[in-house]
């Protein structure tokens, strides 16, 4: 389980380019790790373009979005393109990076094995500090935006 104001775990996965992304990488940049459940649902569809139409804020506040499922790269990659998503999107298709983060469902919508990641998110500082969490229950809830912004402009 990962708590506010601990590390965050680092990972490593492809983005929906096959581009190898680290977590690491972003060292010295504020970021926002957004999990959801399923490209091309409704609310993740919702949730994702409302990170993409803050994304002139978040650049102000030197912060990286990086959205985060188990789809394949390939979904993920026709999603961002039919949504016109500019942040990358990482495959967690190994359920490794949900694990560390604790929000994986392990029966979503009470379907056996059918796996996803928890709607949640992680707002991280330019150290890789966890400075706010957030987790959903319920996949139909999305993040208050204004909060994620809010902690971002106290990093600043």
């Amino acid at each position: 389980m990962v708590n506010e104001n601990e590390k965050a775990p680092d990972f490593e996965a492809p983005d929906m380019n096959l581009k190898m992304v680290r977590l690491s990488d972003f060292k010295g940049k504020n970021v926002v790790l957004a999990f959801f459940p399923g490209a091309f649902t409704s609310v993740c569809t919702k949730e994702m373009c409302t990170f993409r139409d803050s994304m002139a804020n978040f650049n102000k506040l030197n912060a990286t979005v990086l959205g985060i499922s188990v789809d394949a790269p390939f979904s993920l990659a026709e999603f961002a393109k039919q949504n016109n998503l500019k942040f990358d999107l990482i495959s967690d298709s190994t359920r490794e990076i949900s694990r560390k983060y604790d929000v994986l469902y392990n029966s979503f919508l009470n379907i056996k094995n059918l796996q996803a990641s928890k709607r949640s998110v992680f707002v991280l500082d330019r150290d890789g500090t966890v400075r706010y969490k957030w987790v959903s229950e319920d996949p139909g809830r999305e993040p208050d935006y204004k909060k994620i912004e809010e902690v971002l402009s106290s990093l600043n």
